[in-house]
């Protein structure tokens, strides 16, 4: 399986930010972890470029650190039509061919917007339909859609995702309701907006998936010191 019980995540909040500052965080952090990775582990990059990535790893890693080379940002929207065209031109190497606004992207649909339409670069796909997103993330101004983002990185698929968060009181409560969640239940939170809040933003970066990512490696199960799986506890 490749699928775990339990993983790692990084996890920054930040005040005074909106989406577009945590997509420029979390780039900075990106291009960092690989210029690190590239200029720390050189010797150990260039064994695992040899024997898993294909001799492409130190570049790939080399174009993401290159700060000459942004990330690239794609609305929902936008990626909804460019998955459309591309579909339409040979529905059958797809496994999941249907795509439209409101569809929660596959990852052979992530994998095509960042390995071909972005020719192996990173991209943010950002403004998700707010039905497929977390009821805490900031509704936009068109009703239909929430400010949250994923990253999508060659090779993997989604490997951040993040949103600016709902700090209006009464917009939040209300989509509770839209969501089936009592707002009573969860006073607590509503406590951190009704006593003061600022406008604020953050991400999950799945840091096992990002050692996979910077190592070569496929499985998940081969970057964490523990790998519980379901089902494999004996008692």
């Amino acid at each position: 399986t490749r699928h775990l019980a339990e993983f790692w995540m990084i996890e920054p909040e930040m005040a005074f930010a909106d989406v577009a500052d945590a997509m420029d965080n979390a780039e900075s952090l990106l291009k960092a972890t690989a210029r690190a990775a590239l200029d720390g582990c050189a010797a150990d990059m260039a064994f695992l470029d040899k024997f898993y990535g294909d001799s492409r790893l130190v570049e790939r890693l080399g174009k993401l650190a290159d700060p000459a080379v942004p990330f690239r940002r794609i609305a929902y929207r936008e990626a909804v039509r460019l998955l459309q065209n591309a579909i339409a031109e040979d529905p059958s190497k797809w496994q999941f061919p249907e795509v439209e606004f409101g569809t929660d992207l596959a990852t052979e649909h992530e994998r095509w917007l960042a390995e071909v339409y972005c020719d192996g670069t990173c991209v943010f796909v950002y403004d998700y339909p707010k039905q497929i997103k977390a009821f805490y993330m900031r509704d936009n101004d068109d009703g239909e859609t929430v400010a949250a983002f994923d990253l999508l990185a060659p090779g993997v698929g989604e490997l951040v995702g993040g949103s600016q968060r709902e700090e209006r009181l009464e917009v939040l409560e209300a989509k509770m309701r839209d969501f089936d969640l009592d707002p009573a239940e969860y006073w607590w939170y509503l406590d951190l907006r009704r006593f003061g809040t600022v406008p604020h933003a953050g991400y999950g970066l799945g840091f096992d998936r990002l050692v996979c990512y910077v190592t070569a490696q496929d499985n998940i199960r081969d970057v964490i010191p523990f790998p519980r799986s379901p089902g494999s506890a004996e008692f």
